[in-house]
């Protein structure tokens, strides 16, 4: 396997502790950090080109950046746990085995923000992990690396973990700030950006988990030396989870540019798929990106081997391509229902719509509604056409982004699995029958 920087010692015994973590390198990215100035902390993190590991890909050093920092007001940094993308748990991974490298990302990229308090909002259902952070806080403020001038360089944080109320909505960053302020998690319209008023309507940075925690190999090896890691503008590494009919499951950390083709086969990683049945489809980034069928999550249009990169995931677009998004990479075997899969996924954006928008509380609900129909046997070659125009009617009419994130995967199916759907519709019984399974013109019962 390749090189491993988040998880290098994610199976030393007692590696949760502070004792242990400091014994194999821990806080070192602190104390380097506190002889730097904050300016070149944050030049580090521009140089290694890291890209935010929680869906959208943003450079995190320029995003660093346009902190506003105006004389006397206070700034934050927010980490965002609140992990709840369908096919995506490397981040409760991270703070339950490393919660310490989590810490130490936090404690230097709060110093390089000029925050003095800091927050890590984590998702409702994982108190069983807050407990984890929050015994782990404690070990770092009685050595002394959180609290009153952290090791006697005159900087000091506070660092507090609040739990959500387990809504996937409040993984938008500004409904996440809204619900740290105590009120219901709506979206905000922006600008204002986070970044100008965020927390409290002051400058905010937000960051995923897996974002945070990579500051540290960032500023242990240096900006340069991650930036040669990965290819392209897709550097260093990233944490994949991998589920669904694989042989082998679980969290893996790839050298960014690995081809997906070695990812899905390969001994090293996920051993291929179960009970030796086909591959049928693949949702790269969670379930929120556009599905994709074997043919095109292997290879791109243009014949090319698609690689686990920013860029080779997204060629061709959302015709032929999809997004790395938050590396939940869910494999689907040949026995698998494209249309029972999208009413599925449907189901949860429809429940999880705050219902601010009204292209989206409306429009999720009447995708729910026509999915149900067809994969149910009441369907009509109309309702195929009908879900596709509602999807695009939601897409780009809402305050936040969970308006694509039901949507896209909506289209994405029928674009690339319509024969599935119209046989739905002109075979009903076969298709609602127990245990059949669509294969092109076979029908396996």
């Amino acid at each position: 396997m390749g090189r491993k920087l988040l998880t290098e010692h994610v199976n030393v015994e007692g590696i949760e502790t502070f004792a242990v973590y400091r014994k194999h390198g821990g806080y070192r990215a602190v104390e380097k950090a506190l002889k730097m100035t904050p300016e070149e902390v944050v030049e580090e993190v521009k140089k290694s080109g890291l890209r935010g590991r929680g869906g959208a890909g943003f450079p995190t050093g320029m995003k660093w950046s346009f902190l506003a920092k105006p004389e006397g007001v206070p700034r934050y940094l927010v980490c965002n746990a609140d992990e709840s993308e369908p096919g995506t748990f490397k981040d409760r991974f991270l703070m339950s085995k490393l919660p310490h490298l989590l810490i130490e990302g936090m404690i230097a990229g709060s110093y390089a923000l000029g925050a003095r308090t800091s927050y890590i909002y984590i998702r409702g259902e994982l108190l069983y992990v807050l407990r984890i952070l929050e015994k782990a806080i404690a070990e770092a403020y009685a050595a002394g690396f959180l609290g009153e001038n952290i090791q006697g360089s005159g900087y000091s944080l506070d660092l507090h973990v609040h739990p959500g109320g387990g809504a996937y909505i409040c993984g938008e960053e500004t409904a996440l700030l809204e619900s740290l302020e105590g009120k219901r998690g709506n979206p905000r319209n922006k600008p204002p950006f986070p970044a100008v008023q965020g927390l409290y309507a002051r400058p905010t940075v937000v960051n995923n988990v897996e974002s945070i925690a990579t500051v540290v190999p960032i500023l242990n090896m240096g900006g340069d030396e991650y930036a040669k890691i990965g290819v392209g503008k897709s550097t260093g590494t990233k944490l994949f989870s991998a589920c669904g009919h694989l042989n082998k499951p679980g969290i893996y950390e790839l050298e960014l540019g690995v081809p997906v083709e070695e990812f899905i086969y390969s001994d090293e990683y996920c051993g291929g798929i179960w009970k030796g049945r086909e591959l049928k489809a693949v949702v790269a980034g969670g379930s929120s990106v556009p599905i994709l069928p074997k043919e095109l999550i292997l290879k791109t249009a243009a014949g090319e081997p698609r690689l686990m990169t920013y860029e080779s995931l997204s060629d061709g677009g959302f015709v032929t391509g999809t997004m790395l998004g938050s590396g939940g990479f869910i494999a689907m075997d040949e026995t698998t229902c494209i249309v029972k899969n999208t009413w599925n996924f449907s189901r949860f954006y429809h429940h999880e719509s705050c219902g601010q928008c009204s292209p989206c509380r409306e429009g999720t609900g009447w995708m729910e509604k026509v999915l149900h129909r067809l994969e149910h046997g009441h369907g009509s070659m109309h309702d195929i056409d009908l879900v596709v125009s509602v999807a695009k009617q939601i897409e780009g009419n809402t305050i936040c982004p969970l308006g694509e994130a039901a949507a896209w995967p909506v289209a994405a199916a029928v674009r690339h699995f319509r024969d599935e759907f119209e046989w739905h519709v002109t075979h009903p019984k076969e298709a609602t029958a127990p245990g059949a399974v669509y294969r092109g013109s076979l029908v396996l019962a």
